[in-house]
């Protein structure tokens, strides 16, 4: 299980899926910024998770990230996401955080 997930699934949970991306890729730093990210409400209506994880890769990497993002979880929108009710957020934070990693060249810790 990558960091993101398990800062995600602390009990009381104390961040939201935006966060946990951020903490877990060692960027808590933004932690305050992206406190109004969970839940829908980043950008656009973009999964927080998501948003999180293009904030922290290189552009040039971003749309590729969020294509695949797309074929995983069904859509990019956290509302979409949820009401199909197949990928649920600690899979996004899974997801965001692992593609991250990915166009990081970090890969699996």
């Amino acid at each position: 299980m990558n960091e993101a997930v398990e800062i995600f699934s602390q009990v009381p949970r104390t961040v939201n899926c935006a966060q946990a991306v951020a903490a877990g890729l060692g960027r808590r730093e933004l932690l305050p910024e992206l406190g109004s990210c969970g839940g829908g409400r980043a950008p656009g209506g973009r999964c927080g998770a998501l948003h999180a994880a293009l904030l922290l890769i290189p552009e040039r990497a971003r749309a590729a990230a969020e294509e695949e993002f797309r074929r995983r979880a069904g859509s990019v929108f956290c509302r979409e996401i949820r009401a199909a009710g197949k990928f649920p957020c600690r899979s996004c934070v899974e997801a965001a955080a692992e593609l991250a990693e990915s166009a990081l060249g970090r890969g699996e810790r």
